[in-house]
């Protein structure tokens, strides 16, 4: 049927033999990479995610803020370690099942899915809550359904004009969040808040306490989470082993330092944390506090390109960790492991997740934070030990240097991984251990039907 060259019509629907290699485009260089990391993370998600965590650690945000880079500029380190061993899509997933063994790799990979899966969904919870604010006469759920479609489409057209647009917005999220930041520091020299520009108070007070600012840190992880999203698009970038690396740093520093900073005087401004009419919509009230109706409206705009920036990046990777466990047969490959031969995209796994996305609708988002922290968090474990395995143990690189770069270094990423995982929400806990749960029955049941599963996905990659 496939033995002439393909004409348009195959080619557009996407009809091609499953024996043909799936491969992805290379196109993406440091800078494309920053803004998908950056976008992914959303520089205004300090925002989105203040007041509940500032009711949480009682006004000390900023400094769960440090706890959580100092855990991540970890991980980070290893992600950049385990990209140079494993330049290929797939994340956790592949570091894991490459570095330690195919059925921890698989384990590593579910976990990550409840993330990778829901944040586009909380990105949508938060857009539909501010249009429905805003518009309260259009049904909620009509804002859901056009932010599914239209991501969706610009996913499926390709990685390159994802990241072109994804640009733009981040351009204007960090625009929005520099003149809230102006805006605030003229409330404080104007005697708004504590009526002070440097304080110790947002880092440490009276009422600080160290499991609650750990709490805190657990919650926010998943703010975090656009240098994982960069290591899923190493098959799709150029110089992967150098690249990759040093855009998964820079989106961490670069992030957590804006994260601070704006958390810092989020709190200096508004210091009465208890005081908020909505703990989600926080910042909407600090805004109009600071900056009346102008800043009001511009923040909501600003929160509304967020939404859109943050849910193509977080679509875009989450579509690619699926083709990486579909291409290795660990999901199954006819649907997960497909590349449409036009646009070189995992079409299925994007439509699939716009329609999961959907149930943005009944999200309650301070459980869907947690929860999809708890799945990062089992993901940079891995990533972590996954390090020590690969050059400590299997390379045998134990010299004075090695030791301290392949064994001390990720257990120390690993061990703060751990520490935040302990401190996370009880029922986000609940929830994802029934995540993994199921995980392991899809596994036992995998296994049943095929019994080499896993070590064909091994053996994919060292091909």
């Amino acid at each position: 049927m496939f033995s002439k060259p393909y004409n348009e019509v195959y080619i557009f629907l996407g009809v091609v033999p499953l024996e043909k290699e799936q491969q992805l485009k290379r196109t993406l260089t440091l800078v494309p990479l920053l803004v998908i990391g950056l976008a992914y993370m959303d520089p205004l998600v300090v925002f989105d995610t203040y007041g509940v965590v500032a009711q949480l650690t009682q006004g000390h945000v900023a400094t769960s803020y440090l706890f959580t880079i100092a855990a991540l500029l970890l991980t980070a380190y290893s992600y950049g370690r385990m990209v140079q061993a494993f330049p290929k899509a797939g994340s956790a997933y592949t570091y894991a099942q490459q570095s330690i063994h195919p059925n921890v790799g698989f384990a590593a990979g579910w976990s990550l899915l409840l993330d990778y899966l829901f944040l586009p969904m909380v990105n949508f919870a938060i857009g539909m809550a501010y249009l429905n604010a805003a518009f309260p006469e259009v049904p909620a759920f009509i804002w859901v359904v056009i932010l599914a479609a239209a991501i969706t489409t610009v996913n499926i057209l390709g990685i390159q004009l994802t990241a072109n647009i994804t640009g733009l917005f981040v351009a204007f999220q960090v625009l929005v969040a520099a003149v809230f930041v102006v805006f605030m520091i003229r409330g404080l020299m104007n005697g708004l808040g504590t009526g002070e520009l440097l304080s110790p108070v947002p880092f440490f007070s009276d009422t600080f306490a160290f499991q609650t600012a750990f709490t805190g840190a657990s919650i926010l992880c998943f703010s975090f989470l656009g240098f994982d999203a960069i290591s899923t698009l190493s098959e799709e970038t150029k110089n992967p082993k150098k690249t990759v690396p040093l855009a998964i740093v820079l989106v961490v520093l670069i992030g957590g330092a804006l994260f601070v900073a704006v958390s810092y005087l989020l709190q200096l401004v508004y210091p009465n944390y208890d005081a908020f009419i909505s703990a989600e919509a926080a910042s909407l009230e600090i805004a109009q506090y600071v900056g009346g109706a102008f800043m009001h409206a511009f923040f909501l705009a600003g929160t509304m390109v967020a939404v859109v920036s943050s849910s193509m990046s977080s679509h875009a990777s989450a579509s690619r960790l699926l083709f990486a466990m579909g291409r290795d047969n660990t999901l199954p490959k006819r649907f997960f492991g497909y590349v449409h031969p036009r646009f070189k995209t995992p079409t299925f796994n994007i439509v699939l997740i716009g329609l999961l996305s959907l149930t943005a609708i009944f999200g309650e988002l301070e459980i869907i934070y947690s929860f999809i922290s708890f799945g990062a968090l089992i993901g940079f474990i891995s990533v972590n030990a996954s390090v020590v395995f690969h050059y400590y143990i299997r390379e045998k690189r134990r010299s004075l240097k090695g030791t301290v770069a392949n064994l001390l270094l990720p257990a120390l990423g690993a061990a703060f991984c751990i520490w935040l995982l302990y401190s996370i929400d009880r029922h986000a806990l609940t929830i994802g251990v029934i995540w993994t749960i199921l995980g392991l029955i899809y596994f036992l049941v995998r296994r049943k039907n095929s019994p080499h599963f896993t070590a064909d996905a091994a053996n994919r990659h060292k091909e």
